[in-house]
């Protein structure tokens, strides 16, 4: 009596399970597991040579007020650089989240000064506006076949420009202090309301990348789309839908950012998205798509946060802060390249 070989299933959207991407350590090797490890422990291992090097060069560093001050201000690059991290496993970039920012920060001045509506109304206008930025980039890349750098340029300098028309060039101030405690509140006593914003906000995209379907498809289309679509997943809805919670991230940034000043700045944000995408590659996630970590990214951001803040104590001037973290950006990519160099 001869048994026969049931086939392989092949994989479907209504079996995400049977995809195996290589997101989460579960479905990964014990050597990739290990160099991602390796990655972040470099990463921290940097974050802290930098600390007792700022600290040892300048005793107003390690104080206090100034860690408070660099948490703060990792707050809203960190709260960026975690939704860019989606959209970067997918093997896309977003220039748009810097000026999105601002064009959410705008919108949430628009809805509660001057229109008068509820905060809550207004942060939920603003967190909108950021998630519909989000998804016209999607539907860019997706339906109209735009390169993701070339859609969310365009979605950059137009967000830059309703932002400045909108606002009439001209800051929009926020007179509840209610909203000013959005970011600079203290529920833990010595925290600012806006660091723990950050914290639930990659705690959130951490169980969404490793829990979900959502990240189970994000690596995978990072990792191979045309496979992936092959697969029976339809990685245009997925694609709109990993930017569209990009987006809603760029859209909690521009309300912290604007409580935190106590104003929506109109021409503020230009250069934030080179930071938070820095911050991302720091942190190990491959500009090639199909790894990345939301811890990762926490640590990328805190460097990018701890170096700026070290040169400015140590009066470095602006133009060399700008080439060292040039350096930086280029030190990890080169990593990034020579690790996908001995896994090939």
């Amino acid at each position: 009596m001869t048994t026969s070989t049931p086939p392989t299933p092949t994989p479907s959207a209504k079996n995400p399970e049977q995809i195996n991407p290589p997101g989460g350590a579960e479905r990964r090797g014990i050597g990739q597991v290990l160099r991602s490890q390796l990655q972040q422990s470099l990463a921290f291992a940097t974050l802290v040579v930098l600390i007792i090097f700022f600290s040892v060069s300048s005793s107003s560093f390690f104080t206090v007020s100034n860690i408070s001050g660099i948490l703060l201000s990792t707050a809203v690059i960190g709260i960026l650089a975690v939704g860019t991290t989606f959209v970067i496993i997918t093997g896309g970039i977003d220039l748009s989240i810097g000026t999105g920012m601002t064009l959410c920060a705008v919108m949430t001045g628009v809805f509660i000064t001057n229109m008068g509506l509820p905060l809550v109304v207004g942060v939920i206008g603003g967190i909108a506006t950021g998630a519909l930025m989000g998804f016209i980039n999607g539907f860019n890349i997706t339906f109209l076949g735009l390169p993701p750098f070339i859609a969310t340029l365009a979605m950059m300098l137009i967000a830059q420009g309703l932002a400045l028309v909108i606002s009439g060039v001209a800051p929009i101030y926020f007179a509840e202090q209610a909203f000013k405690d959005i970011a600079l509140g203290t529920l833990i006593p010595g925290l600012p309301n806006a660091v723990l914003i950050l914290f639930l906000c990659a705690l959130v995209a951490y169980v969404v990348l490793s829990k979900t379907i959502l990240g189970r498809y994000t690596f995978a289309i990072g990792s191979n789309e045309e496979a992936t679509r092959l697969s029976g997943v339809n990685t245009r809805k997925w694609t709109i839908l990993i930017y569209t919670v990009a987006g809603i991230f760029t859209g909690i940034a521009g309300v912290v950012i604007a409580a935190r000043l106590g104003s929506a700045q109109p021409q503020l944000g230009t250069g934030y998205e080179l930071q938070a995408i820095a911050a991302v590659i720091i942190g190990g996630t491959s500009l090639l798509g199909g790894r990345g970590s939301i811890l990762g990214t926490l640590i990328g951001a805190l460097i990018m946060s701890v170096l700026i803040n070290g040169l400015r104590i140590l009066s470095i001037q602006t133009e060399w802060q700008n080439v060292v973290v040039g350096i930086v950006i280029l030190v990890a990519v080169f990593t990034d390249s020579l690790r996908r160099r001995r896994e090939a």
